[in-house]
């Protein structure tokens, strides 16, 4: 072998390694669906009605304001992956996805995961390194807005066990770091308020409006536990509503609907700057959070406008390719 030439030799098979890795980069990309949501459903299930209708909320009017802020925190944190961690936060999985407002979910099917639809394996080392058992033993998804009775823990108010087994589903189940104390009480208390008596039987329409409504009241929960000096809990709020934001803008992608998509990014940005802030214990983040709400409802406006030509309309999202990605998704 002629050694003066390796190492233009070797640079060409650099070059032609990366060009591979870039072609798999852009397979995957083309592999992948529209909305995540579709990596954890079953693939027969029709995506245009699965993903633009959800079962009501069954929640009650909370008897108190500290309880009414509670409920707020653990409804966020409810709908956030952030608090998951792991492999579940990276696939963008959140307690909504497996309960949908709080319900079950019959077209959940998570490669690695599931069984039959509307199963999850919560003993898998997929997403649990404490927990994952190395047997394949999906169960069926619990409807928590269901009778009292049919759950396998508490949620007697002055009962512990919700708290203890709560703790151990995001630290242990889904490898998450332990939840500040409000978060963890707040998740405890969101469940306790679900009430089947108070569950219709008819689902409704998902909107744009009502998740920036979602957005808005975290950031409103956010700036209450700032005022109270928890600055952990608010800035888990603050990323719950980043995620809220990120859910509305996959369905935002449109090229038509790019400008809208800038305002939401911009506004997602402000709320990063803002959690830095809280960090950091700088003052002026309640007014900036003032400001912020006052913008959002601005956009929620707009967005709504055009959410025809945005996949919250099932035409629209029936029109897409419900491609599956592989088994395990990054």
């Amino acid at each position: 072998m002629d050694r003066r030439r390796w190492p233009t030799r070797a640079l060409a098979l650099v070059v032609a390694s990366l060009g591979t890795l870039a072609a798999a980069r852009a397979a995957d990309v083309a592999l992948s669906p529209p909305l995540r949501a579709m990596r954890w459903i079953a693939p027969a299930t029709n995506a245009a009605v699965a993903l633009t209708r959800a079962p009501h909320e069954c929640v009650r009017e909370p008897k108190t304001p500290n309880e009414a802020l509670l409920v707020e925190v653990g409804r966020a944190t409810f709908r956030t992956p952030v608090v998951l961690g792991g492999q579940a936060a990276r696939a963008g999985l959140s307690c909504d996805s497996c309960h949908r407002n709080g319900r079950g979910n019959p077209d959940f099917r998570f490669p690695g995961v599931s069984g039959a639809p509307g199963t999850a394996d919560v003993t898998s080392s997929l997403f649990s390194s404490h927990r994952g058992n190395g047997v394949d033993d999906p169960k069926p998804i619990p409807d928590l807005g269901g009778p009292k009775a049919a759950l396998k823990v508490s949620q007697a108010p002055d009962d512990p066990d919700l708290e203890r087994f709560l703790h151990g589903l995001i630290t242990e189940e889904f490898d998450g770091p332990a939840p500040p104390p409000v978060v963890l009480k707040g998740l405890a208390a969101y469940v306790r308020a679900m009430d089947p008596a108070l569950c219709p039987a008819t689902s409704q329409t998902l909107r744009s409006r009502d998740w920036m409504a979602d957005a808005d009241r975290v950031v409103a929960t956010a700036a209450t536990l700032a005022a109270q000096g928890d600055q952990p809990g608010a800035v888990v709020m603050l990323q719950a509503a980043r995620a809220r934001l990120g859910d509305i803008d996959e369905r935002f992608a449109a090229p038509d609907l790019a400008q809208l998509r800038t305002r939401l990014r911009d506004a997602d940005a402000r709320l990063a700057t803002l959690a830095q802030d809280l960090r950091a214990g700088r003052p002026g983040t309640r007014p900036a959070l003032a400001i912020w709400r006052r913008d959002a409802r601005a956009l929620a406006a707009d967005l709504a406008a055009h959410e025809p030509r945005s996949l919250f309309n099932p035409a629209r999202l029936s029109q897409t390719k419900n491609r599956r990605l592989p088994a395990n998704p990054s």
